[in-house]
């Protein structure tokens, strides 16, 4: 449904996989940058060629700006191209580091929801059986 003063969309499948994009959003900056240094915009087009365009974003400024505050991520370099400045970012040990924390708890995380996705289809199963006798 949209919320006609705000324009959100809540309890949609659009709001859930912004939901989800968001909380992924420091993993897939930190896993692309563990790779190589990249600017922003080489990031973005990086997560939607890996994602088959399934994640797509329009800014990563306040994930970039939030990883910096904690040190995850520093500016490496400042590159003018076509009159532009390109900032590279490289990923710190702290930030490696917090990587590997993030990937953890997400497997784990993802681990747990499909056991109960697959726990209500068990039961779904068994319901439709008794159906059936």
């Amino acid at each position: 449904m949209t919320d006609k003063k705000t324009g959100k969309r809540s309890g949609t499948p659009v709001s859930i996989r912004e939901t989800l994009k968001k909380a992924v959003t420091e993993l897939l900056v930190l896993l692309v940058l563990h790779e190589r240094s990249m600017y922003t915009y080489e990031m973005m087009r990086e997560i939607e060629t890996r994602s088959g365009g399934e994640i797509v974003f329009n800014t990563l400024y306040q994930a970039i700006y939030r990883l910096q505050e904690f040190h995850y991520i520093v500016e490496e370099s400042k590159k003018m191209v076509d009159n532009r400045v390109r900032i590279y970012f490289s990923i710190t040990p702290e930030g490696e580091t917090y990587l590997e924390q993030l990937i953890t708890e997400y497997r784990s995380f993802t681990r747990t929801v499909d056991r109960v996705l697959e726990a209500e289809q068990a039961g779904e199963k068994q319901k439709d059986g008794e159906d059936d006798g």
